[in-house]
């Protein structure tokens, strides 16, 4: 159905010559109206994140003055040392009958477990010669726009799991839209992140100009623009949305599905990721070292420490903007942050 390590493996070997990359689970930490990149501080954000990995998320993280790893005291990823955050916008059934709105509940990756959250990848797509350079403290990210109109299936897309699946993340079988066919086991949305930096900047206005992808899009190649000469990990996430249970077929076909993200996008385009570097000390760039070894692969490296899935989902923060986001299985009236759906 989705990717067991096998599989990662094989693609991996198409497009790196074979090398490793990181593939682990981070469990939810929270869900709520919180955006310390694009809002800081704003209480609440416009529309509702699912955010996974260190404790200490905040709604105002400044770079140079806020360290993760210092700060939080758990984190909901599998790698222990690894404090950053990461976060999508939640998904919403909206019901064809009513108008009402139910979040969208969250499944474990094949071969990992977690509680709701994503899978994250830290991949060696635009290396060359084996040398990568870590992310710095104060890095930050994002990947996708949600304001977007244009589909950008190339890093943003999604897969219809138990109606045709692709093979490769972001390949010809998967859409930039949300499938507008009935999904028995699924719907897995992939937000690729730029594999190019400038070597300079930790962040920038847009927070994009920065980070620059090494071909239109998506996955990377060995040929970073000479405007991001340098080769970082690429970030990729995978979210695993439970959509088998929403099964009339009245509510797909002919354009139509009944699902909508958390800023009102019922099309999909706009589904984006943030990302915020945390992990301790050195460790990121002792396992981007050691990929060519064999000696870190998925969520099996000897130079990073793992904790349990029991541990990493045992990590919550209590909503810091407090609100009815939708709980599993209950019913609101309307988006938090009363955002109207727009096809």
């Amino acid at each position: 159905m989705v990717w067991n390590t096998l599989i990662a493996s094989a693609l991996l070997a198409q497009s790196v010559s074979a090398q490793n990359m990181l593939r682990f689970a981070c469990s939810q930490l929270t869900v709520e109206r919180a955006d310390p990149l694009v809002t800081p501080g704003q209480n609440p954000a416009p529309h509702t994140h699912q955010i996974v990995g260190g404790n200490s998320f905040n709604l105002t993280m400044e770079p140079g003055k806020y360290d993760p790893p210092a700060k939080s005291t758990c984190t909901s990823c599998t790698y222990s040392e690894d404090f950053s955050n990461y976060w999508t916008a939640a998904l919403y059934f909206k019901s064809p009958e009513n108008g009402t709105f139910q979040r969208v509940p969250q499944y474990a990756n094949l071969g990992l477990q977690q509680d709701g959250g994503m899978t994250v990848y830290y991949m060696p797509y635009s290396a060359k010669n084996n040398k990568m350079t870590a992310f710095k403290p104060g890095f930050r990210m994002i990947a996708g726009d949600p304001a977007t109109k244009k589909n950008n299936r190339a890093s943003i897309c999604h897969r219809c799991l138990g109606n045709g699946e692709g093979f490769a993340p972001c390949d010809a079988k998967d859409t930039g839209e949300l499938p507008t066919k009935y999904c028995p086991t699924g719907i897995r949305a992939t937000v690729i992140f730029p594999s190019c930096w400038d070597g300079k900047n930790l962040d920038s206005p847009d927070h994009k100009s920065h980070v620059a992808y090494s071909n239109s899009g998506g996955l990377g190649t060995p040929n970073c623009p000479a405007s991001h000469p340098v080769s970082i990990p690429q970030v990729m996430y995978e979210i695993m949305w439970d959509t088998g249970k929403y099964k009339n077929t009245a509510w797909y076909g002919n354009g139509k599905q009944p699902f909508v993200y958390s800023f009102g996008d019922g099309v999909g385009y706009g589904q984006h990721g943030d990302y915020l570097f945390g992990w301790k000390d050195d460790s990121l760039q002792k396992a981007m070292d050691a990929l060519p070894s064999g000696k870190c692969a998925n969520a099996n490296c000897s130079v990073l420490k793992v904790q349990s899935g029991a541990d990493s989902m045992k990590c919550k923060k209590a909503q810091q903007v407090v609100e009815d986001v939708g709980k599993s299985g209950q019913w609101i009236k309307e988006l938090p942050g009363g955002a109207m759906v727009t096809y």
